[in-house]
Parts: structure tokens; C-alpha cells; sequence
């Protein structure tokens, strides 16, 4: 059997998926609790999404991605701030992309020991499946599943 040192269990890094959502909000502040009491490196995540190519081919004017670039930089400065409040050794990471794909680059770039997301309210991950059930399916690590 191995040897143990008192302190050094729990996990190293745990990681948060956030999107601006009540339940991705949720899954964050539960995160961040857990971080502080285990004294752990908080990690949150955003796939920021790519606007959709029916807007680049229908909008002329580019007032329109404009706006969406807009939307998305607001909900940035907005994910910062709330970060930034949490206590815990926490930082932002945003890329573009699928959730899925984002958030498992990053888990393995970061080494997390545990991934945290909000329950998915949507009709449509009850018929292809949720972000959670996808990431149990695909990832390496427990995936915590906060409503």
C-alpha cells in the first residue's frame, strides 16, 4: 500500500463549464465552494459559440454579428466579474467550439480531476443527449451534474 501524506489528497484542479445560464451559474457557484474548502485551483470553462452561418450569409449590413460579437463579449466581461468574486485560486478560459470538444481539451490540458456542469433544461438533449451524458460517456473524469 502506498503511503499517505495528510493534505495532499483531493483533487489538484477541478473545472467548471459556463455559459451564462442559471444552471451553468449553479454548477459555478457550487464549483467554487468546493474549490475553496479543498484549497484547489477552480477552472471555468466557456465553448464560446461560432455565430451560425445563416446569419453570416443573410446579414448584408453585419449588424447582426455584429450584435452576436457584442453579446458574446458582454457575457465574457459578465463570466469575469462573477469569477472574480468567487475566492478560490479561479480563472477563465474561453474558446470557440463545441462544448464538448472545449471543455475536454481543456481538462486534459489543465490535468482537472473533476468536471462540473449545469443540468441541460433543453428538449432537444433529452432525445441527442447532454453536454453531462457526453462527457461521461467521452471524458476521463467524474462529471458532477448540478440542477
Amino acid at each position: 500500500m502506498g503511503s499517505f501524506e495528510l493534505g495532499t489528497d483531493g483533487p489538484g484542479a477541478i473545472l467548471v463549464g459556463v455559459d451564462g445560464s442559471p444552471t451553468s451559474m449553479r454548477a459555478a457557484a457550487y464549483a467554487a465552494g468546493l474549490a475553496r474548502r479543498q484549497r484547489t485551483r477552480l477552472i471555468a470553462v466557456w465553448a464560446r459559440g461560432a455565430p451560425t452561418t445563416l446569419i453570416t450569409l443573410a446579414d448584408h449590413s453585419g449588424l447582426a454579428m455584429d450584435a452576436v460579437l457584442e453579446a458574446q463579449e458582454d457575457l465574457e466581461r459578465q463570466l469575469r466579474l462573477e469569477i472574480d468574486g468567487w475566492g478560490a485560486d479561479s480563472r477563465l478560459i474561453v474558446r470557440q467550439g463545441d462544448p464538448l470538444t472545449v471543455l475536454s481539451e481543456v481538462a486534459e490540458e489543465t490535468r482537472a480531476d473533476a468536471v462540473i456542469v449545469g443540468s441541460s433544461a433543453s428538449l432537444g438533449h433529452r432525445i441527442a443527449g447532454s453536454l453531462a451524458v457526453r462527457l461521461v460517456r467521452h471524458g476521463r473524469w467524474p462529471v458532477t451534474v448540478v440542477p
